[in-house]
């Protein structure tokens, strides 16, 4: 049932039109190379997702949080990889070793840097402000913020103190919005009249807003999952609207869940994701709990909502053992943990940003006078469920200055990034002190497109085997000296008129560059056929590659919160 299931998400996926639309530089080691095939040019199984991925037959995977709480996960697929890779979704990224069967580059990881003006949003409104300690908080806890291609702005969705309107000094939500991602207003609006409170009246906590850029039904373009109802009452509460402003109440809650708990959607399958945060006491004489996650998927929002419970039995993850801890507190006090999760489609997989954990406890800070420390790290999925984290850096680190907007308690954002020409916009709310009154606002950092990671240096590259639906080959590249690219069929030969020496060298740095063979205008005589990638770089590195179906080299994968003269669908396409 499960097989049939998810041909049947497949077949409709194709039908909405996506498909037609470390730093310590280590040495990979060389895969083995597969011995030819002497089998017809295999066919992806009817049984795989997008990519050609098969999943377990048990779904979601069970997992136990007495004896994997402290092991974060390891992806199945890239032990066990498909016998043939589909790359007909999107930009294919280096983040991890699916996609190579053999290399003598190495893998670079790289981080957003911080703007200069940050923060460029905080408390300036009286109902931005809240608590008897005199509190400010202008700023996403999760929340949302998108490009909206079809009223080309971009829309934010922040917590804010509440001032007069918070019910028991909880925030209520509030929104802005920009031309440019970087200067954001914030309208008056008739839901409050004076204000730009969007949403009031229940002791919220979380709260995402997604942009469902996908929905067939405008008055549910717009969805919220907001967490409230206080300490021992929190539940998931579903609501909808047409602009993001107005927002009607599903009254479909959920069960009983934890604070800080997000929802995401995964296209690729066209599901929902619960990521649920639960505070897990692994046995009784442990005095500390550690913060993990709970999962639960659903294809309709309501139904998924209704369903939804932080429950042991669906234990998703907790801490890698590698997870960082905060360096001036390093007593055994359930540090670190994982403290959120958000997730975004971007290009053929999915972003996770981890909010980690790293200490102290609540009543230490309280003691010492200082903010706990979260910062965001990042990982990657190809499944939705599945996360691989090589690099256990922060994506998006603190500040040691305890002036800086950043100092401590670094919280994700719901939709980033947003595609701002060749760059990634990320928001990310950061937390100071003053006194002792906590002041929360928001921040951007700026990445490269697909500049998450790079093969890099001079060799070669070899992918597995591939299958795709497009003709025009693209790569983003910076390459001091020369990058060359061959095409091999499924038995490792090469394919004459895409050699090495038919291929037009590139030089310089692009993230959209074109490559060309002598004679061969297009890749359609390949099209659906099994092939491997050789790359040959001198001096330089690749981010990503991808065949198109378009000369101008739209990728077919998802925007992840969108962006200027992007497709209103959410998928990058004409």
């Amino acid at each position: 049932m499960r097989r049939c299931w998810i041909y049947y998400l497949l077949l409709l996926f194709l039908a909405t039109g996506a498909y037609s639309c470390s730093k310590d530089n280590t040495q990979l080691e060389p895969e083995p190379t597969p011995a030819p095939d002497p089998m017809p040019e295999p066919t992806p199984s009817e049984d795989a997702i997008y990519n050609g991925i098969v999943l377990p037959e048990q779904w979601p995977p069970k997992r136990s949080y007495s004896s994997e709480i402290r092991k974060g996960m390891f992806p199945f697929y890239l032990s066990n990889k498909p016998e043939v890779v589909n790359i007909s979704v999107g930009r294919q990224l280096f983040v991890d070793n699916f996609l190579i069967e053999k290399t003598s580059l190495q893998r670079e990881f790289h981080y957003p840097e911080y703007y200069s003006g940050n923060p460029i949003l905080q408390a300036d409104k009286d109902w931005e402000k809240m608590g008897s300690k005199g509190a400010a908080f202008a700023a996403p806890f999760s929340d949302g913020i998108w490009y909206d291609e079809m009223d080309n702005k971009y829309k934010m969705w922040y917590m804010a103190g509440g001032g007069d309107y918070s019910v028991n000094n909880a925030g209520v939500t509030c929104y802005a919005e920009s031309t440019d991602g970087i200067n954001w207003t914030k309208p008056l609006l008739s839901v409050v009249s004076g204000t730009n409170i969007v949403d009031k009246g229940l002791e919220r906590d979380a709260s995402v807003v997604w942009l469902d850029k996908q929905e067939p039904n405008s008055s549910k373009r717009y969805k919220m999952f907001q967490v409230a109802g206080g300490k021992g009452n929190w539940k998931y509460h579903y609501k909808t609207s047409a602009d993001g402003k107005q927002w009607r109440d599903n009254m479909t809650p959920s069960q009983a869940i934890a604070d800080r708990s997000t929802v995401y959607k995964n296209p690729f399958r066209n599901v929902w994701i619960w990521s649920m945060r639960h505070n897990v006491r692994v046995n009784s004489s442990d005095p500390y709990t550690v913060r993990a996650r709970d999962y639960a998927e659903n294809a309709d929002p309501v139904v998924g909502n209704k369903n939804a419970k932080a429950d042991l039995s669906a234990f998703w993850f907790g801490p890698w053992p590698n997870e960082q801890k905060h360096s001036d507190y390093q007593k055994n006090d359930g540090a670190p943990g994982i403290y959120n999760l958000d997730a975004t489609p971007y290009e053929s997989l999915m972003l996770g940003f981890f909010s980690v954990w790293q200490g102290p406890e609540n009543d230490v800070c309280a003691a010492d006078n200082v903010i706990k420390r979260n910062q965001i790290m990042v990982g990657y999925s190809r499944d939705g469920y599945s996360w691989y984290r090589e690099d256990m850096n922060p994506f998006m680190a603190v500040n040691s200055d305890r002036k800086a907007w950043n100092n401590g308690n670094l919280q994700s954002v719901a939709g980033s990034p947003v595609i701002v020409g060749d760059k990634l916009y990320f928001y990310l709310s950061g937390r100071r002190l003053e006194g002792t009154n906590e002041i929360t606002t928001t921040g951007l950092a700026i990445l490269r497109r697909d500049g998450f990671a790079s093969m890099k240096g001079t060799g070669e590259l070899l992918t597995g085997k591939l299958v795709f639906s497009g003709e025009h080959f693209f790569v983003n590249v910076n390459v001091n000296g020369s990058l060359q690219v061959e095409l091999l069929d499924s038995n490792g030969k090469v394919i004459p008129g895409f050699t090495k020496s038919d291929c037009k060298t590139v030089k310089g740095d692009a993230v959209k560059q074109k490559i060309e063979w002598n004679g061969n205008a297009t890749l359609s005589s390949l099209k659906n056929k099994t092939i491997k990638v050789k790359f040959y770089v001198t001096d330089g590195e690749i981010y990503s590659f991808w065949i198109s179906p378009e000369a101008t080299g739209e990728s077919l994968g998802y925007t992840a919160g969108g962006g200027a003269g992007l497709h209103s669908s959410g998928i990058d396409k004409k």
